[in-house]
């Protein structure tokens, strides 16, 4: 059984590590702003019980160094590539897909519609999306918040602008202390709550968005095992991305491509498309990692 495997934005540095990229069917880069970004100050990574917490604040060269010298770099990895970009204003959002409308080797987009870290911006996500469609007719993934509070609603908004597909979903705002001191572990306080507590979340999401929308769906929470994956899969996924995992097992791609065969063989699946319910977008999937 094959379900193409990505990597959460943010959660693996290709160019340290491109022995782990190359076992991913796409490599989803750190999220790319207009400008160079210094990000948030230490201590910026906390874990709590089924939850890891970060507050990174988009830390980023910038669009233009990324374009001259990360890209080039990150094309000989090998793999199809997603850029995942974001910003402040539509204006922000419009610059990065213009600009990485013009160079080779960007496969998609992935639109940073949702980032708990940062300030966010005026406009609302399907102005965003607007935007960002009219500006480059490359791929676009529309990254959204568990925390949309009609997500399917929102879906479905989105994909009527032009949304290409969904990475569902991002992190929760959460917050850890510390238990002697009862103040903040991170140090602007929240964070971005990531891991396996996140999974029945992000399944919910996807459940909805796919009963919702014809889009093809990268499901993203806490998948930790291949059984994880045929969930996703049985949601409505059509792909996953793999995050917090990877901090602590970095070969994991290849272990969970080993459990999900061996999942979907006792199950007597053959393929993707025969668990449960229909794959949405199935029949464009293919061309967003071929592309």
């Amino acid at each position: 059984m094959s379900v193409p495997l990505l990597n959460a934005s943010g959660c693996l540095d290709a160019l340290t590590a491109p022995e782990v990229a190359t076992m991913l069917d796409a490599f989803v880069t750190k999220t790319v702003t207009p400008l160079p970004r210094e990000g948030n100050p230490p201590p910026r990574i906390a874990e709590v019980d089924g939850w890891m917490l970060n507050s990174i604040g988009l830390q980023n060269p910038g669009l233009e160094v990324f374009a001259t010298s990360v890209l080039p770099r990150l094309r000989d990895v090998g793999v199809p590539l997603w850029v995942s970009v974001g910003g402040f204003s539509a204006s922000d959002y419009r610059t990065c897909c213009e600009r990485l409308d013009e160079l080779d080797g960007v496969d998609v987009i992935e639109l940073n519609l949702s980032c708990p870290n940062v300030e966010e911006a005026a406009e609302t996500v399907v102005e965003l999306m607007r935007a960002s469609r009219g500006a480059t007719s490359k791929q676009l993934y529309a990254k959204l918040s568990p925390a949309t509070p009609d997500i399917a609603e929102l879906a479905r908004s989105i994909a009527h602008v032009g949304a290409d597909g969904l990475s569902l979903v991002n992190t929760l705002r959460g917050l850890a202390l510390d238990r002697e001191t009862l103040r903040p572990r991170l140090a602007l306080g929240p964070g971005g709550a990531s891991g396996p507590a996140l999974r029945p979340i992000a399944l919910a999401c996807v459940h909805a968005c796919a009963t919702a929308v014809e889009l093809p769906i990268v499901g993203i929470g806490g998948i930790t095992l291949g059984r994880d994956v045929l969930e996703f899969v049985a949601a409505g996924a059509s792909a996953v991305a793999l995050g917090t995992v990877l901090f602590r097992d970095p070969f994991a791609p290849v272990r969970i491509r080993v459990e999900l065969e061996e999942e979907g063989r006792a199950r007597g699946y053959g393929s993707a498309g025969e668990i449960g319910r229909p794959v949405p977008g199935s029949a464009s999937t293919s061309r967003s990692y071929a592309d």
